[in-house]
């Protein structure tokens, strides 16, 4: 299929919707993203990520003349020939999805299509049937415009991400499927076009991301669209099961004796489970996993089903955090008016994303508890202090203030930089050089070499 380029509309500049912009306008396709955030679309306009990405800035100043942002959805549907729509979806109390967002979309691309056929895109990770929803709102939105241009046709498609923040932009351009899901088949070739570029792997590679020696051409999944909003779910699922049951395991071995990172390892070199996301810690945090597994509950109740792996997966991670804590006070026996250091606050490296971070649970927990409370992040720091403002007077700016007097010292994050530090120069500063590792990358022996008290989540 010969590729050609198509212009495009991005509604939502978050992680998904300003990876999907930038990377498909670095790809050729004319793009405008639309932000209802004036102050995010000038930052943008200006040439400044208002993520924390790594690659970002640079595929921003590589696309910027197939690319455009604005808070006015006039300027952005009208011609597209795809529209994506990757706005947040938040969980209701309930565990289902908020929706009230992708609907003022829904409704917002309806009274601006003009095109001859617009697939609009569900991006966003939204509920099996999100699709139906959505074609609906798009048709009645459509029929109540007194405007609405004769011969203009739309359609709507599910396209889920699978992106990990820190890695999108890999992720994005070297991919290792992309899946697309509709009911009208013209959608799917609309968006097999779209798509050419990386599924045949034609373009050439960001110098700062160089295309893998291994990658051939990236299989397309083409669907219905039932099942590709129920792909999304059930990988992310799947990948937060892994997680819970190496925690689950870890806990089992502690008290066996056994060394996790050994019996991880030695199940991870099967192949049918493969090593990734057997990492045992203080579990997982971020915006996917904990929002897509309870709606996946919620979605299952719906058709009165029950879900007790991916529930049971939900609570082995909540466990993981009152774990950290349990740890600390076996060792210390007295938390309260102990200071205790925590290594991170973004739920992973390479992000400066806070959602569900463990490190905030865990710093609550030892507040409740009377703790004195100690925190750090080489890059999150300035969003912590806006969106944690009760947690914010306990950031230390620097790492050499954070050990100071410390009772104990968690590694909640495991940066790069926190696994290069020069560990021997804050043993001393420290009151009782306590090292809760909580994510098993630091060497025991050598900590233990250098003076710490090394002590792990799991065995």
């Amino acid at each position: 299929m010969e590729e050609r380029y198509m212009k495009v509309c991005v509604v939502g500049t978050g992680y998904v919707g300003l990876t999907t912009g930038v990377s498909l306008a670095f790809l050729g396709h004319q793009v405008t993203c639309v932000d209802l955030d004036q102050h995010k679309v000038d930052m943008l306009n200006g040439g400044r990520c208002p993520i924390y990405e790594p690659g970002m800035d640079e595929l921003l100043a590589e696309a910027a003349g197939n690319l455009t942002f604005t808070t006015s959805y006039s300027d952005g549907v009208p011609g597209a020939d795809v529209v994506f729509v990757a706005v947040q979806t938040p969980s209701a109390p309930d565990g289902s999805p908020d929706l009230r967002y992708l609907r003022s979309a829904a409704e917002s691309v309806a009274g601006n299509l003009d095109h001859d056929f617009t697939v609009v895109v569900n991006k966003s990770t939204v509920p099996i049937g999100s699709g139906n929803w959505v074609d609906a709102i798009l048709r009645e939105s459509f029929a109540q415009r007194a405007d609405r241009p004769a011969g203009c046709e739309f359609s709507v498609a599910s396209n889920p991400e699978f992106l990990r923040e820190g890695n999108a932009i890999h992720d994005t351009l070297f991919p290792d499927r992309i899946v697309i899901g509709s009911d009208n088949p013209r959608s799917l070739e609309v968006l097999n076009q779209l798509y050419r570029p990386i599924i045949n792997q034609t373009f050439t590679a960001p110098s700062f991301s160089p295309r893998p020696d291994d990658i051939g051409a990236v299989p397309l999944v083409s669907t219905d669209l039932a099942s590709a909003e129920l792909i999304k779910y059930a990988a992310n699922a799947f990948l937060a099961l892994k997680i819970s049951y190496a925690n689950e395991i870890g806990q089992l071995a502690a008290k066996v004796g056994a060394d996790i990172t050994e019996v991880t390892r030695g199940m991870g070199l099967d192949q049918r489970i493969g090593s990734r996301f057997l990492q045992a810690g203080v579990g997982w945090g971020g915006s996917c996993f904990g929002k897509d597994t309870k709606a996946l509950i919620a979605t299952a109740a719906e058709y009165n089903y029950s879900m007790p792996i991916v529930q049971a997966a939900r609570e082995v991670n909540d466990r993981q955090r009152l774990i950290a804590v349990e740890r600390l006070q076996d060792e210390l026996r007295i938390l309260k008016g102990r200071k205790i250091g925590l290594l991170g606050v973004a739920f992973k490296p390479n992000t400066d994303d806070l959602r569900d971070s463990p490190s905030l649970d865990i710093a609550n927990l030892l507040l409740a508890r009377g703790a004195r409370v100690r925190l750090h992040d080489p890059i999150a720091g300035e969003r912590f202090k806006r969106e944690q403002p009760d947690l914010a007077p306990y950031f230390s700016d620097t790492i050499d203030a954070l050990f100071d007097d410390c009772d104990a010292v968690v590694l909640v994050t495991e940066w790069a930089q926190y696994l290069e530090l020069d560990w021997s120069k804050f043993v001393g500063l420290m009151r009782t050089p306590i090292l809760l590792d909580g994510r098993h990358v630091l060497d025991a022996d050598r900590m233990a070499r250098l003076g710490y008290k090394y002590l792990a989540i799991a065995g």
